[in-house]
């Protein structure tokens, strides 16, 4: 069960388990390792799982119409990642995840979440809270998006992330922003003379 305790871990910062229901959870969850550049979810696939982040980082993004990639999020360690409308509608994906290290999950099946929520209510109670968290997040980006220039967006993004900018390439932090590479090496020089 070892391999399962930074999920209990973050599942402890919200709800408090016994050991039946942990055995519980480590008999329906399965750890998967992932290469770097393998996909958990592509795209018009059904995503299956939802997935704790162990060891790594992921990507979540689409491609438009003329191939140009455009990034929604990236998870790190202790974070959670799926293409969620895929996963509670059980309808192709809108997304690919795609590990940008290797990576290391332990992912839940749609079935196997759905009989823990009757085995151990309390799940029911942590993922809605993760829910909660995750729209707010997901609402404040919004808001950012709108009301701030790229430069201030990078820098909410440095702040709220400092682990992750020194992760992956500039040009993907650029997409996640919105902006081209080359606007992102104009900020930064921008923030250097600056300094």
């Amino acid at each position: 069960m070892l391999h399962i305790e930074p999920l209990l871990k973050s599942f402890r910062s919200t709800i408090d388990l016994t050991e039946d229901e942990i055995s519980l959870i480590d008999r329906r969850t399965v750890l998967r390792k992932y290469l770097k550049g393998q996909y958990i979810v592509q795209q018009g696939d059904f995503c299956n799982t939802t997935n704790f982040i162990i060891s790594g980082c992921t990507k979540t993004f689409v491609i438009d119409e003329e191939g140009q990639e455009h990034i929604i999020m990236f998870s790190i360690e202790n974070w959670w990642t799926s293409d969620l409308g895929s996963f509670v509608s059980r309808n192709p994906a809108d997304y690919h995840i795609q590990c940008m290290e290797p990576t290391e999950v332990i992912q839940f099946t749609y079935e196997n979440l759905q009989l823990l929520y009757q085995e151990v209510p309390k799940l029911n109670v942590f993922f809605r809270i993760l829910l909660e968290k995750a729209l707010v997040a997901a609402q404040k980006r919004i808001i950012r998006n709108f009301s701030l220039t790229a430069k201030e967006r990078y820098l909410a993004f440095k702040s709220l992330y400092p682990e992750i900018d020194s992760r992956i390439p500039q040009y993907m932090i650029a997409s996640y922003l919105g902006i081209t590479k080359e606007f992102l090496s104009k900020i930064k020089s921008q923030l250097i003379l600056e300094q």
